[in-house]
């Protein structure tokens, strides 16, 4: 199937072209080939989009019409589903996604997750009746009402596009709010692909539902510093993150933050199988070439075990290998940019400075001089200091640290400004106890996965504020109000 992308941008129900008549192009990352061009927005069309928005909440019944909201929510849910082979394609191509996880979080499940959504958004207890109190001699009903935030400003990544998209987009249009979408320059038709859609096969009013691409980032940060946006929710790095929070102090904009990990896989020495235990962590390590925030990058081996699992990690990681994307058994394609892979490829250098050694791969692969290519990377001969220990690398590289029993690895786990994700393998009573200590906001146990459309995602520390997806992540776009009545 050829690759249908969409050059436009949605704003007020219209697919349009920059203003100014710009473009830039779009890349697959595995090859380096142009795929296409996309609307280059400036200044003028995010203003026009927040304008649509605003419009929308403000004269519209939008906000208040909860079924007319879950129609257009599962109306969505089945364009995608009907789409779904062109949107793999897009998806393997512009993101350099394996074909696997197309069946998982990078497409599917986030569109199967809308109709969750929709099945909350018709149950959700949208006023609560308090009863009744008397104060200064008053006997009065008191209600509590959820309601929309207003605008919200939704600024997304290039790594799992498709779900981060519809991972705010579609809590955010549930809970009543207007959308402004603006998403990563790397990976700009996953986003104006969905607006296509929505515009055209679904009832959503005009302007409820916007979709700015740009190659300046500045034109995303509007929607921090913008008074018609009442909320900016944002995934990316934890230094822009930073920034994101300070435009929006000047209007105290409210703001969900999803930033960085450095999350760590705490082997303990009680684990029957350690081997299997750091086999699964270097897999993990090279899905999607490392490029997941929530991926356990740093493997903590128990001392008097420490080169079983380092030997099993090691092997693991060198088994896997690189692959095309579209090939169905590929774990680990490609980075999504020369930029991507020169900063890897920086960290891998400090770490060598830093007394590292690689008992697996290392640098680029010396048969692909085409696309954006990194070895799986396991990097040993270092503390939990280091700077490979500490920073986030977002490429297919995973160190190793030794402990010296549960309250090390728990101690080697929290010494990070990162508080994502995480997981331990243990007996169950003392990876229990350990997973409870570890100041995550997620966590798996045992090789159990907590991902889901209704699981709440964040983080703790410089990780983020907030949640993404689960109840509470839908009532990050809710606004609380009381009201009183006589009795």
């Amino acid at each position: 199937m050829g690759i249908m992308g969409e050059e436009r941008m949605l704003v007020r129900g219209a697919l349009v072209a920059a203003g100014a008549g710009e473009v830039f192009e779009t890349l697959n990352p595995a090859t380096e080939e142009v795929l296409g061009v996309v609307a280059d927005g400036a200044p003028a069309d995010m203003d026009a989009a927040i304008a649509a928005a605003r419009h929308a909440f403000d004269t519209t019944g939008w906000a208040t019409d909860h079924a007319f909201r879950a129609r257009c929510l599962r109306q969505l849910q089945a364009a995608l589903e009907r789409h779904a082979d062109e949107l793999r394609t897009l998806t393997i191509a512009e993101v350099g996604a394996p074909r696997f996880l197309t069946s998982g979080p990078q497409l599917e499940a986030p569109i199967a997750d809308l109709g969750w959504i929709a099945s909350l958004l018709e149950s959700y207890e949208w006023r609560r009746d308090l009863g009744e109190a008397t104060s200064f001699g008053i006997t009065s009903r008191r209600w509590v009402l959820k309601e929309a935030v207003g605008v919200v400003g939704a600024i997304t990544p290039w790594n799992f596009p498709n779900q981060i998209n519809l991972a705010k987009v579609g809590p955010a249009l549930a809970a009543g709010n207007t959308v402004v979408l603006k998403p990563a320059p790397d990976t700009p038709w996953c986003a104006t692909v969905l607006g296509r859609i929505a515009a055209e096969e679904t009832d959503l009013p005009p302007g409820v539902f916007n979709v700015v691409t740009s190659s300046d980032h500045l034109v995303g940060a509007m929607l921090a510093k913008d008074p018609r946006v009442d909320l900016v929710s944002f995934t990316g790095s934890t230094a822009t993150g930073r920034a994101v929070m300070a435009d929006a102090a000047s209007t105290l904009t409210k703001v969900f933050l999803e930033l960085g990990g450095k999350s760590a896989a705490l082997v303990l020495d009680d684990h029957d199988d350690v081997a299997g235990a750091a086999a699964a962590t270097g897999f993990a390590a090279c899905t999607h070439a490392g490029q997941g925030c929530a991926i356990t990058t740093r493997l903590v081996l128990p001392r008097r075990r420490f080169d079983e699992g380092v030997e099993a990690a090691a092997a693991a990681m060198a088994a896997i290998g690189l692959g095309d994307p579209d090939d169905a058994g590929t774990v680990c394609g490609p980075v999504i940019s020369a930029r991507q892979r020169e900063r890897i490829e920086e960290h891998l250098r400090a770490a060598e400075q830093d007394g590292a050694r690689f008992a697996t791969g290392g640098g680029r692969p010396a048969d692909r001089d085409r696309g954006f290519w990194i070895e799986p990377t396991l990097v040993v001969g270092v503390d939990n200091t280091a700077r490979i220990a500490q920073e986030e690398v977002f490429g297919p590289v995973l160190v190793a640290i030794p402990h010296d029993g549960d309250d090390d690895a728990v101690r080697i786990a929290n010494e990070s400004p990162y508080g994502l994700s995480g997981a331990v393998w243990g007996s169950p009573e003392r990876a229990w106890d350990a997973a409870r200590q570890v100041r995550t906001g997620t966590l798996a146990v045992n090789g159990a996965i907590w991902y889901g459309g209704d699981v709440p995602f964040g983080g703790y520390k410089q990780s983020g504020l907030g949640r993404e997806m689960g109840v509470e992540g839908f009532e990050e776009y809710l606004e609380t109000k009381s009201v009183a009545e006589p009795a």
